[in-house]
């Protein structure tokens, strides 16, 4: 369907992919597309990204229609920590996705699951098959996987009850003056960043409730391991948080996790050693460890743990080898 749009007073002077991008609720990306293929045009003729547009200008647009898509069992290994009728339970490493989007329409976990299991929950779709919560990409860690609809409402209600515990561990550039805290701040997408998410406190702009605890285990010199819990489960949730108080996750290349490491009171090759081990993560310092929730048929309590992967453990073992440990109740 076509759309058109009046530009007001007010408006003028923006260039038309970002007028187009907001008008649509689309990416700036696809606004450029759509001007560059024709299917978007300033007072009736085509026009440049770049074009600054005046008061009383008319931008018409018509959506590109998406290609069909199919998402394809792959046969890719998967860390299964526990699997029956209803539900798996994996240990998703650092670098896949949990489901097939724009740029990873292939080697997710999703793809590696329909190759896996005969069955899984239709809920989530075509492209999210059995995912009942995901993992960002660079995050490592358990994930819930559900079989079928009914283990697949179960699971969602627990999350959305609270009564499913998904517990982080992270370590964190600094050390925070808190030794706990529960950090509420709105997340919505980021004013001028689409690929981010911020806290939102601005009446005016659309965020969403975020609740996570954080609990700092040990303090490390110039960072600090934290274990941290979600009460809800919005994008970036922990990282934005982090990032929110001034503590990044470190490695995180969004929110700021990518800083030099201080010299004070450590050797120039520690120095060096440390930031060798940030940059050898290939992201975020951040892996969910921990997973608790009741089974939906049986209703027995499942509780896993799982180790972080040996980049993160790696980072680990030489901070405490080079700045000692802390409170003594450190995540091993």
């Amino acid at each position: 369907m076509r759309q058109s749009w009046r530009v007001e007073p007010e408006q003028a002077g923006q260039r038309a992919d970002l007028f187009l991008a907001s008008a649509m609720g689309v990416s700036r990306g696809e606004a450029q597309r759509l001007l560059e293929a024709g299917s978007a045009q300033v007072n009736g003729a085509a026009a440049k990204a770049s074009v600054r547009l005046k008061a009383g200008d008319r931008v018409e647009a018509e959506r590109l229609a998406p290609a069909p898509t199919q998402t394809l069992p792959e046969e890719i290994p998967l860390e299964v920590v526990f699997e029956d009728a209803d539900l798996l339970v994996i240990n998703k490493p650092r670098g896949m996705v949990a489901h097939p989007a724009p740029g990873h329409e292939s080697g997710t976990l999703v793809n590696a699951v329909l190759s896996h299991a005969e069955d899984l929950s239709g809920i989530g779709g075509e492209q999210r098959p059995g995912i009942v919560h995901r993992l960002d990409k660079d995050t490592s860690g358990l994930l819930m996987v559900a079989k079928n609809d009914r283990a697949h409402l179960s699971l969602q209600a627990q999350i959305q009850a609270k009564t499913a515990q998904r517990i982080y561990l992270a370590i964190l550039w600094g050390v925070p003056r808190f030794e706990r805290a529960l950090i509420e701040a709105p997340i919505g997408r980021h004013p001028s960043d689409r690929k981010k998410m911020a806290v939102r406190t601005d009446s005016h702009r659309a965020a969403r409730d975020a609740v996570t605890e954080l609990t700092i285990r040990e303090p490390l010199g110039a960072f600090s391991v934290a274990e941290a819990r979600l009460q809800t489960g919005r994008t970036h949730q922990i990282r934005v948080h982090c990032a929110y108080i001034g503590h990044p996750v470190a490695g995180d290349p969004l929110y700021g996790g990518t800083r030099k490491v201080p010299s004070q009171g450590i050797s120039p090759r520690d120095r060096a050693r440390i930031e060798e081990a940030i940059l050898a993560l290939g992201g975020q310092a951040l892996h969910a460890h921990t997973l608790s929730f009741d089974h939906p048929r049986t209703g027995e309590r499942l509780r896993f743990t799982v180790a972080p992967p040996d980049s993160l453990q790696n980072l680990l073992t030489l901070l405490r080898e080079v700045y000692g440990g802390g409170y003594g109740n450190e995540i091993r």
